[in-house]
């Protein structure tokens, strides 16, 4: 038998978390990109031993792709862009935790509801490299080419070029600053969607 059940926060609710986000972002100020990186893949590395239900696995797969955005050598990501992916990371270099990590089924409750928002923000980032993930791996396999060897191609340039200059017109268009944008997320519940190669760290137990 299983429950379902609809958590609805509200914007005194999300308060919340846009205070914490602030707050990470001082407290993690004099923090490298390797560091943020490393914080939100050691989240990734406590979740995978302990039991959690399937919509926080969910999440923090979609963090696991945040993380991959700036680890990708093929995506390769200029500095701003990377910037902005790093300002939704911060949160989780920040030890501070609502709820205890190791706490079985709801320890990556409040983590959930945060990657939830990152997702938001950067769901015209998230899009795009779904997208870039998806043509490298149809056309890796057209050339017989494992896509975890493909690297930085000239054949995947262009491709790449065209999805970033889609995502900064998106982006351009919502005039979305990181600020917690509450729009609708990315990546959560498609039908008969395979998860294409990209460097993960995080697997399903």
């Amino acid at each position: 038998m299983s429950l379902s059940l609809t958590i609805d926060l509200n914007d005194q609710d999300l308060e919340h978390f846009t205070s914490a986000l602030k707050a990470a972002h001082k407290a993690a100020g004099d923090r490298s990109p390797d560091e943020i990186i490393a914080a939100a893949a050691a989240l990734l590395e406590g979740a995978q031993k302990v039991k959690t239900p399937d919509f926080i696995r969910e999440r923090l797969e979609r963090l696991d792709d945040m993380i991959a955005m700036v680890r990708d050598e093929g995506w390769h990501l200029d500095e701003d862009d990377k910037q902005h992916v790093l300002s939704a990371l911060v949160y989780f270099a920040d030890p501070k935790d609502v709820i205890p990590d190791h706490v079985e089924v709801l320890g990556f409750l409040d983590d959930a509801i945060m990657i939830e928002l990152c997702v938001r923000e950067l769901k015209h980032e998230l899009d795009a490299y779904d997208d870039f993930c998806d043509y490298r791996e149809r056309e890796a396999r057209k050339r017989g080419i494992e896509p975890s060897a493909v690297g930085r191609a000239d054949w995947l340039d262009s491709r790449r070029d065209e999805l970033v200059d889609r995502m900064h017109a998106r982006r351009q268009r919502e005039g979305n600053e990181f600020g917690m944008g509450y729009g609708s997320s990315s990546g959560y519940g498609k039908t008969a969607y395979s998860r294409a190669w990209r460097p993960s760290l995080f697997r399903f137990r």
